[in-house]
């Protein structure tokens, strides 16, 4: 990795020299959790919504928030001050902290770790659409926490690119639920569905927004539970992240959504996207 400032517990630090305790619990048992936050034209994007997701995601494993609002924000404004090339995203974690011992129940007396970094972006035209494959959902049961125990869904992905493609859908109990790092849509006769939200789903702050951005436009959304058995006859299957905004799956375990088309509703909703984001920065 190119050489970059980051800022660990308090310090901005080249990231070669960033150093944490190999008896940190996030290392050690992956007791942490992370946020994502977008940048556009330097600026960042949406930052209360994923910041109060990064709280909520605190709460839900008992750990304080440690920095208000506007700290976390003079933070990542000052690493995005720094000069760089390209897009970058700001990625944010926080860790349970190390302690002297390697102990499961979790230390009384114990300082939080914080990582945060500006890192580079990668964008993929993916406007052609992605093929996937579905896989079975082994993940554990509080996917709503943004935490980083994230075995599941490296293997997924790692299962997905073994078949050349691109990204997996987990199924559970006969249920679509999301991606390896995304939320589902699906669009069938002119109306589109989306899982509500659950323990086994993510709150994605790019879902939200979607769904905000159709109904503005009055088109039908629907949040409901999608089977599985639905994936083959959908007209068009949207991936969303904050990164990587709205994806549409042209194929689906070796089969064509929609003869392999990108359809109508994902050009639509990406235009309607890209405007909001223009419209934000204006």
């Amino acid at each position: 990795m190119q050489h970059m400032i980051v800022y660990l517990n308090g310090d901005y630090v080249d990231i070669h020299d960033a150093v944490i305790s190999p008896l940190d619990r996030g290392f050690l048992f992956g007791d942490s959790v992370y946020e994502v936050i977008p940048v556009y034209q330097n600026q960042l994007f949406a930052e209360k919504e994923h910041l109060d997701r990064l709280t909520h995601s605190l709460a839900a494993i008992n750990i304080p928030q440690p920095l208000d609002h506007a700290e976390w924000v003079n933070i990542f404004n000052q690493l995005l001050s720094y000069p760089h090339e390209g897009d970058r995203m700001i990625y944010v974690q926080v860790t349970r902290g190390a302690y002297a011992e390697r102990l499961h129940a979790s230390p009384a007396a114990i300082v939080p770790t914080i990582f945060v970094a500006a890192l580079p972006v990668t964008k993929k035209d993916v406007s052609q659409g992605i093929r996937a494959i579905t896989v079975n959902d082994i993940r554990w049961n509080l996917c709503r926490i943004k935490a980083t125990t994230l075995l599941a869904n490296v293997l997924a992905k790692d299962a997905a690119q073994r078949l050349d493609t691109h990204d997996a859908i987990f199924i559970r109990e006969g249920f679509a639920l999301e991606g390896t790092a995304s939320n589902l849509f699906v669009v069938k006769n002119n109306h589109v569905f989306t899982p509500p939200l659950s323990a086994n789903i993510l709150p994605g702050i790019t879902r939200q927004l979607v769904i905000d951005l159709l109904r503005q436009q009055d088109i039908m959304i629907t949040e409901r539970m999608i089977a599985a058995t639905e994936l083959v006859d959908a007209d068009e299957i949207w991936l969303t992240g904050s990164v990587s905004e709205i994806v549409p799956v042209i194929m689906l375990d070796q089969r064509p959504i929609s003869h392999g088309n990108v359809g109508i509703f994902y050009k639509k909703a990406t235009e309607w996207y890209k405007n909001n984001l223009e419209k934000h920065y204006a």
